[in-house]
């Protein structure tokens, strides 16, 4: 019989590249990991790693376990949603991810609405950037996450997670009537790596030029608070922009940033997951977006 967690570790192996990661990411030794996919290597009866001094691929038979190895593990969230739904309404720890404009203008108006519906739910939030969560999510680190995605950023696909759209918010441009008329102005873009900065380069790109970047800062408030000071133009989106310093001209355009909530495949009919979703659909329809 082959063990479902030592599966989770070799879906994980196959996806961060390294015994190291892995161990990391579930909180084990890179010694308890290597032990338990060579348990599961005699489990499955075949090679299912190669082994070549520090480095570790999977093999063939490696892969197609893995394949198969998705679809038992999101059986077993199915299960656990089941289960949880019989056992009657939402409650206990709900670990909630939210990139920080979600966190700050989103989550306290759901969380109200969670706290006055569910009582027995007990949130617990966190910050996360977007192209993190997906690892989160799947070591469990959370339950349900708030991501984003921009144009000119094709989305991030992860086939152990599912997504609910949420809402979509326009872009606008700070104090320049259109992208290509800040051709030569210094550009506020998010840390390199983040989605943010991806969007700001590509969306300059398209306009024919390439920005000149002279400030890396992912906290919206502060990139406008830069661009009051007049330290630089940048792209903000509606929810970031709904207070905006006085002296900040924004203009709207045609690019957009779309929310989802995510969470592993088969986790959506959980009850707590449920409750989440429409706690955040009803935030959603009291603000001004």
């Amino acid at each position: 019989m082959l063990d479902p967690r030592k599966l989770h570790l070799l879906r994980e192996l196959s996806r961060r590249g390294t015994i190291a990661a892995v161990a990391e990411a579930a909180a084990f030794t890179p010694s308890a990991v290597s032990q338990q996919l060579s348990a599961l290597e005699r489990e499955a009866g075949v090679p299912l790693l190669q082994r070549t001094g520090r480095t570790v691929t999977l093999t063939p038979a490696g892969r197609l376990l893995v394949e198969h190895a998705q679809a038992v593990l999101e059986q077993l969230e199915r299960a656990s949603a089941a289960l949880a739904a019989v056992r009657g309404g939402p409650s206990g720890p709900l670990r909630v991810g939210a990139f920080p404009t979600a966190a700050r203008v989103l989550l306290p108006p759901a969380l109200a609405t969670l706290a006055a519906a569910h009582p027995g739910l007990v949130p617990m939030i966190s910050e996360i950037d977007p192209a993190d969560v997906s690892a989160a999510l799947r070591a469990g680190e959370l339950d349900v996450a708030l991501v984003h995605e921009y144009d000119f950023v094709p989305p991030v696909t992860d086939d152990a997670l599912e997504t609910e759209p949420l809402f979509a918010e326009p872009m606008y441009l700070t104090d320049r009537p259109a992208i290509a008329a800040a051709a030569g102005d210094p550009w506020i873009a998010g840390t390199p790596g983040t989605l943010c900065h991806t969007m700001t380069i590509r969306a300059c790109q398209a306009a024919g030029f390439e920005p000149d970047v002279r400030h890396h800062i992912d906290d919206f408030d502060t990139v406008l608070s830069f661009a009051a000071a007049g330290q630089g133009v940048a792209l903000v989106p509606r929810l970031a922009a709904l207070s905006p310093p006085s002296g900040v001209r924004l203009t709207p355009l045609p690019l957009h940033r779309r929310t989802l909530a995510a969470f592993r495949r088969g986790y959506g009919e959980h009850p707590a997951i449920q409750a989440a979703i429409a706690a955040f659909h009803e935030a959603l329809a009291g603000l001004s977006l």
